[in-house]
């Protein structure tokens, strides 16, 4: 009996067209399917024959014991994760167990939230002489952050930054960020349900940012973008496409 490697899969941010072609593949070849709940849109299981299990409901033991079974029976194995399973993905620990069990795996990337929310802002995250760093990161909150990696900290160097599942402590948020540097009038914005067809986009500066996140009722599945780059004033021009800027590769 021939095994696949388990696929662990980047489903996007939501907009089914937003996987790469190798899930979609992987996707459609599959025989068990376990999606990561609510935050998949189900378009992308539309018309599957396979076994599908949405893992909301189960634990990782519950989980592992699928994922061990199928394999066992010689199933093609979808473990399908929101975004980019890279990033808040929770694949590590699944992982770990996978090679307890000494059960192959495959990582396929996905879109992550913080760039479909960049796309729907129409914005370039690194800006020549502004910001050539982007930092992805997350208040905490239930799950715990290291203190050196507090906001407060990080936003000492002014990056670009998204912030990943915090919009519910976007007063927390805010005063973190001015404490460790950011200006009371630097840019940011909210991205709820990036790609999807019902997203929604408040734009502010730190001073009034949580209150109208707090007026559009935003409380769950957004990205918050924060730094100069979403400033739409400067007129700051690359040097790739620059005709007095020679080049190796462009």
């Amino acid at each position: 009996m021939t095994t696949q490697p388990i696929a662990f899969i980047g489903a996007g941010p939501g907009d089914p067209e937003l996987i790469t072609l190798k899930g979609r593949r992987l996707l459609d070849e599959a025989d068990l399917i376990i999606y990561a709940g609510s935050l998949v849109n189900k378009d992308l299981l539309t018309g599957l024959t396979s076994e599908i299990h949405d893992s909301a409901s189960l634990n990782l033991d519950q989980i592992i014991e699928l994922i061990r079974d199928g394999f066992a029976a010689g199933k093609k194995i979808v473990r399908l994760h929101t975004g980019d399973p890279a990033i808040y993905g929770a694949i590590r620990e699944q992982m770990q167990r996978l090679q307890k069990h000494h059960i192959p795996y495959t990582v396929v990337p996905g879109v992550s939230s913080a760039t479909a929310a960049a796309a729907a802002l129409q914005v370039e995250l690194t800006v020549p002489e502004i910001t050539q760093t982007v930092i992805l990161t997350r208040q905490a909150g239930r799950t715990p952050v290291p203190e050196k990696e507090s906001l407060k900290k990080l936003a000492a160097i002014q990056a670009s930054m998204c912030i990943f599942l915090s919009v519910s402590m976007i007063e927390s948020v805010v005063g973190e960020l001015m404490a460790g540097g950011y200006p009371a009038d630097t840019p940011i914005a909210v991205v709820e349900k990036a790609s999807w067809p019902e997203q929604r986009i408040i734009r502010g500066d730190l001073s009034d940012i949580a209150s109208k996140v707090q007026e559009g009722g935003i409380k769950k599945t957004a990205m918050i973008l924060v730094g100069q780059a979403l400033n739409e004033e400067p007129d700051t021009v690359s040097k790739l496409y620059d005709k007095r800027f020679s080049h190796e590769y462009r």
